[in-house]
């Protein structure tokens, strides 16, 4: 990707957070600028201080975190920033989370539970954002939680590009693991030009990360299925699905999902599954002792970077994603 030029007649301010300052020095330098030097530590207690050490006087900010372990702790980091801003009288602020913490809890399945993905979008608002940048959402209507503008990136143009220069496109089959993604894996059928199959399963309230697979829709017999989803955490229903698919006479299975949380026991379950390839995004940092051999780490920088530069030119981030081309066939 080339560097993006930003119009001299603006001033850009880009911060980051502790959690991941690796996916902001990618960032910065795609746009060919350099991170705003922050202070940032905990008091005895635990208080997070920060502080700016330049002017972001009348300043387009924009402070990216990634809602990583420990996730309370980097979020309340962000929130911290936001009002430091604000205090300091930046003109705009846009908060950018590559992965948005919480996005799991997003309604009420049952009686007396919280939806907190609308209480982060309340805590960012009263912080002082006015504008809200993501990748892949657990669930689209998040987007409706935060009373601003809200750009909604994906990282699907990146994940299926590795996909089709990996694996002949006549034999793959898109698979979604269960029916909330259904919507998702069709787009990938799109591009892909490949059959859908979906995963019925069904998971039990009152254990988390516990999924019982019951059948396959779809064929999926001596086919290499590519197994979509958002995020993985701990691997246990990603690595039930593939062996439903083995099951069900599946040649391959890989596993393409956006967001690398790998809770343990995942990279062990994973590296240790009939799975050959599992291929995330640095939207959150993959520490060396959750990385395993199977593992493809895509960088979601250029996309970030892309979408930053949209938002401050005043140009159109729906533009990147509005007509994604079907990716030809090796003849």
């Amino acid at each position: 990707m080339s560097e993006l030029t930003v119009p001299p007649s603006k001033r850009l301010v880009l911060l980051t957070g502790r959690a991941h300052p690796d996916l902001g020095e990618e960032v910065a330098s795609h746009l060919g600028t350099d991170l705003c030097p922050v202070d940032a530590y905990e008091f005895a207690n635990g208080e997070i201080f920060v502080r700016f050490k330049e002017s972001v006087r009348g300043c387009d900010a924009f402070v990216m975190q990634s809602h990583t372990t420990p996730i309370n702790t980097w979020i309340m980091e962000q929130l911290i920033m936001v009002d430091a801003l604000k205090r300091a009288s930046a003109k705009r602020i846009t908060v950018i989370a590559p992965f948005y913490g919480y996005a799991r809890q997003d309604k009420k399945h049952r009686g007396r539970e919280p939806i907190s993905a609308r209480l982060m979008a309340d805590l960012f608002k009263a912080a002082g954002a006015d504008r809200l940048i993501t990748v892949d959402l657990h669930t689209s209507q998040i987007q409706g939680f935060f009373d601003g503008p809200v750009d909604h990136l994906f990282a699907l143009p990146l994940l299926a590009d590795h996909i089709a220069a990996r694996v002949d496109l006549d034999r793959i089959t898109v698979v979604s693991p269960d029916a909330g993604r259904v919507r998702v894996a069709e787009k990938w059928t799109d591009i892909l030009g490949a059959p859908l199959a979906i995963i019925h399963k069904r998971r039990d309230p009152d254990t988390p990360n516990e999924v019982r697979v019951f059948e396959v829709v779809g064929d999926v017999r001596d086919r290499v299925c590519i197994v979509v989803d958002d995020m993985i955490d701990t691997g246990g229903t990603i690595v039930k699905a593939a062996d439903t698919l083995f099951e069900n006479g599946a040649a391959e299975v890989i596993v393409a999902a956006t967001h690398g949380i790998l809770s343990e026991p995942a990279a062990q379950r994973l590296q240790e599954s009939r799975i050959s390839e599992v291929v995330v995004t640095n939207t959150l940092p993959i520490p060396e002792d959750r990385q395993f051999e199977k593992l493809t780490i895509l960088s979601i920088a250029p996309l970030l970077a892309q979408a930053i530069y949209e938002v401050f030119t005043d140009g159109s981030v729906t533009r990147m994603f509005e007509t994604p081309e079907r990716i030809p066939a090796t003849p």
